[in-house]
């Protein structure tokens, strides 16, 4: 059994900050969906961030993939990670609250355990994970609440569009460990990045017609926020953090994005959830808690200690 790396001071910091950038890019989409369309807000987030990384990949004289096959793996791995997630949750902006989507985001980690035991030998499903994974789906369901299901309407379509994108999330992350492993993470991002916007061009031409660049500067604001800070800088953060605190630690950043998304979602819209979602929330954190682990860990070391 491997062990998780201690956090360092550094480390926790930079883990904080890409939650609260994380956090604030719920908002930020929010306030770009005012003016510009779901689909062609996708395609901001992904064509300015791929630009931004693929500066930094010749800035950092990386080599380039030849194999046609990671090529064709780039764009799968975009329509998993982004076009998918970033539509259906952006779409799903319209008709819920910012800081309940960012509560049903936290459901990604749920789902990677899921699909990772299905798919890697390695990563089995064990009374320990069960036991998270099934706090974490019963936090799911006090988040959106029973009613929702009784009353079907475009708002309980819109929460469970936001459980399908944490879904792809999962798919995402073991396609990439099957077909992307042995990049430079730098190299990757850009090549997903780029994947998403050929097929989210076309997509907005299509859907919501020519893009307008007529925008007030709160909307380029908003836009230059999630795609540039939030999409390129967060990625490029992101893969700081996992070499520091390992992937295991990282996963608490999770339990960071929902309280910076639900404060700024009621300081500036007027958000109010309802206590469901917090509850809901408080379990899904639970969940993950025993997921990775390391409490019931030193609990029985405690208890070994004083034996």
């Amino acid at each position: 059994m491997t062990q998780q790396k201690d956090i360092s001071t550094r480390a926790w910091i930079e883990m904080i900050l890409l939650g609260c950038i994380w956090g604030a890019s719920f908002f930020s989409i929010r306030i770009a969906l005012n003016e510009v369309p779901v689909v062609t807000s996708v395609l901001h987030r992904t064509f300015w961030a791929m630009l931004v990384l693929w500066a930094v990949v010749i800035v950092m004289r990386l080599p380039l993939p030849r194999d046609p096959r990671i090529w064709l793996g780039f764009l799968v791995m975009g329509l998993l990670n982004n076009v998918i997630p970033f539509g259906l949750m952006a779409w799903a902006q319209l008709h819920v609250e910012t800081g309940l989507t960012s509560i049903l985001n936290a459901a990604t980690a749920i789902f990677g355990v899921i699909v990772a035991a299905l798919v890697f030998a390695d990563e089995r499903m064990t009374a320990r994970k069960a036991i998270g994974v099934g706090l974490g789906f019963f936090g799911v369901a006090t988040t959106i609440g029973l009613e929702s299901f009784r009353a079907f309407d475009l708002r309980s379509i819109a929460q469970l569009g936001i459980i399908a994108g944490t879904v792809s999330y999962a798919v995402a992350s073991a396609w990439a460990r099957l077909k992307l492993g042995g990049l430079a993470p730098q190299v990757a991002a850009a090549g997903m990045l780029t994947g998403s916007s050929l097929i989210m061009l076309p997509a907005a031409l299509i859907i919501d017609g020519p893009v307008r660049f007529d925008l007030m500067p709160g909307t380029w604001a908003a836009i230059g926020y999630y795609s540039i800070i939030a999409t390129a800088g967060a990625y490029l953060l992101y893969y700081r953090v996992l070499a520091m605190a390992g992937s295991g630690n990282l996963m608490l950043v999770t339990l960071l994005i929902p309280p910076i998304a639900i404060l700024l979602g009621a300081a500036f819209l007027d958000e109010a959830l309802h206590p469901s979602a917090f509850l809901g929330l408080a379990l899904l954190a639970l969940g993950l808690v025993i997921l990775d682990g390391r409490v019931m860990r030193h609990l029985i070391d405690r208890r070994r200690k004083a034996h």
